[in-house]
């Protein structure tokens, strides 16, 4: 009982913070103080945004920036991270509030914030190595059209339609764009997101988001153009924290939701934590800790009206490429727009929906890394079918289906590879101190097969065919030492061909099996059929002299004579050698 209490208390203190974090947040504070203004600057535009995507409003994302921003950053696992509202978690959400309302989508976000804690706690975070690579070029070319889809109503100027899939929202949005046409809406947004795709290649170092919005504002204030539907009003400063949105009855119909939402917090967080890692050099996030304070921040930030949020992947590198070295970066960001919230509110309130269309547009746009798409293409035929299945699953169904489609596809095309590579050869016989006759006689009554590769579930039945079609003779060698692997289904379908080929009147003799191979030939009994009459040998050499030993019982081969010391001497009847048994 009290060693469960320590090894609980030692994991509790691996995923606090620690004294190196306060070391390193004095390592450069200019710097991260820089970089996390640059970073509240870019922030602001995404979370209104993303706010407003996901149907609870511009201050519900405001409201996620700053306490899940600020919690995941003291708590989580990487020094660069910056999180918050994304895309991604929208494309999830909207969904939610579509089928449960607002209260249903801050329960989903505190119930996911409590599975991550439970993944922190299990050490699930070293499992995200083997998401594969086309699954997540896939999952990101796909948020990234979702994105864009999901800001056609607002680019266009027009209501949001009914529905919860994107592609006949957009359809039904273009349909009431022709029926009354706002132009005004769609140039601000054209607008926006140009001056942001053109300024990124022209001066990469400005955030041309905000100085885009700040344009848009004050076009639309001066001109007066009514057509510019803005925000709308905001609360200056974070409602007071509570629990009164939480039903315990919906809890259990909320489940599912909750676990689409922690799974995609999960893959996304350490997905754009190792991308930090790979911008920098010496940095290292712990995947288990940023599911902890992905969590805290989770479970936090419903309290405050905010929407689930995770690792955002386009903050976090502008969080790298600005310098920063430490957590104070995204605390910072954290803080600034806080100050924001405060003391800025009315001013926000002016900006127009079309204006943060544009952002958003212009985010999806460099989201798609088209290099990196190419490659993946290029790469397999297996990996451009994942590529696009993923893709094309994030875009008709959503993400987590695309996700585990891509995972289950992935899985299958791998499978088939390692199956292929599981090889029956027949190999000749060692001639050994056989003289050449003898050998002829031996090579016409036995076979010997090298088995090699992983002999399971997906290869086992090729297996089968391929060694009961063996033709007519008296033994069969199983040379086992390259199978590099085997489960109960390959055991089975040995034991099943060693069976065959005895009702045939075949003798199987096998060598070599490994020792981590024993237990599981074991349990489905054929390991004892192999050993019966001595049928399993440790090497090749004495599987022969076995098989030698029955034909000569079998009458097929004549008995041995003893050899003698005597060079060239004549062996006498008497000599010959009893057969071995």
């Amino acid at each position: 009982m009290t060693s469960g209490i320590s090894r609980a208390w030692a994991r509790l203190t691996d995923l606090l913070p620690g004294r190196a974090d306060l070391t390193d947040l004095r390592r450069d504070p200019r710097r991260d103080l820089l970089a996390g203004l640059t970073v509240a600057i870019v922030a602001l535009p995404l979370a209104l945004g993303f706010g407003v995507s996901s149907g609870l409003g511009a201050q519900a994302g405001l409201a996620t920036a700053v306490v899940a921003g600020a919690l995941a950053a003291v708590f989580g696992g990487s020094n660069l991270q910056v999180s918050g509202p994304t895309g991604a978690m929208t494309v999830v959400l909207v969904p939610i509030v579509g089928q449960y309302g607002t209260t249903g989508v801050l329960t989903v976000g505190l119930m996911a914030g409590v599975m991550l804690v439970a993944l922190a706690a299990l050490r699930a975070g070293k499992y995200m190595q083997y998401v594969p690579a086309p699954v997540v070029e896939g999952f990101t070319l796909g948020i990234a059209c979702v994105i864009g889809l999901q800001q056609i109503p607002n680019a266009l100027g027009v209501p949001k339609p009914e529905g919860d899939r994107v592609l006949v929202v957009t359809w039904r949005a273009i349909e009431e764009f022709a029926k009354s046409s706002n132009w005004t809406a769609v140039g601000l947004a054209v607008a926006v997101a140009v001056v942001m795709l053109v300024g990124a290649r022209w001066r990469p170092t400005i955030p041309f988001s905000i100085v885009a919005v700040i344009a848009a504002t004050v076009v639309a204030q001066v001109a007066g153009l009514d057509a510019a539907k803005p925000i709308g009003d905001l609360p200056s400063g974070l409602p007071v924290p509570s629990l009164s949105f939480l039903d315990p009855g919906a809890l259990g119909s909320l489940l599912a939701p909750a676990v689409a939402v922690a799974a995609l917090a999960a893959l996304e967080s350490l997905l754009s934590a190792s991308v930090a890692d790979g911008m920098t050099v010496g940095q290292r996030h712990d995947p288990d800790r940023e599911l902890f304070g992905q969590g805290l921040a989770n479970i936090a930030a419903p309290l405050f009206g905010g929407v689930p949020a995770t690792g955002a992947i386009a903050r976090t590198a502008v969080n790298v490429r600005t310098g920063a070295t430490s957590r104070l970066a995204a605390l910072t960001h954290a803080a600034i727009l806080a100050v924001i919230v405060f003391a800025a509110a009315p001013l926000v309130s002016r900006i127009p929906l079309a204006a943060l269309a544009g952002v958003l547009l212009a985010t999806a746009i460099r989201m798609v890394e088209v290099g990196s798409l190419r490659a993946m293409a290029r790469a397999t035929r297996s990996d451009a079918l994942i590529l696009v299945l993923t893709a094309v699953a994030t875009l008709a169904l959503d993400l987590v289906y695309a996700v585990i489609i891509g995972l289950v596809v992935s899985g299958a095309l791998a499978l088939r590879a390692v199956a292929r590579q599981v090889r029956l050869e027949e190999v000749s016989l060692d001639r050994g101190d056989h003289s050449a006759e003898e050998h002829a006689l031996l090579a016409e009554h036995i076979v010997a097969y090298r088995i090699d590769g992983p002999l399971f579930f997906a290869a086992a039945h090729r297996f089968l065919l391929e060694l009961t079609e063996v033709a007519d003779v008296q033994v069969v060698i199983l040379r086992m030492s390259r199978v590099s692997t085997m489960d109960a289904t390959g055991a089975l379908v040995l034991k099943d061909a060693v069976q065959k080929l005895r009702r045939r009147g075949i003798l199987v003799l096998a060598s070599g099996v490994r020792p981590g191979q024993r237990q599981v030939l074991d349990s489905v009994g054929a390991l004892e059929l192999l050993r019966h009459d001595g049928r399993e040998y440790t090497t090749t050499p004495e599987a022969i002299r076995g098989a030698r030993d029955h034909l000569e019982l079998a009458g097929v081969l004549p008995a041995p004579r003893r050899r003698t010391a005597i060079p060239n001497a004549t062996k006498s009847p008497e000599s010959r050698e009893e057969p071995a048994r």
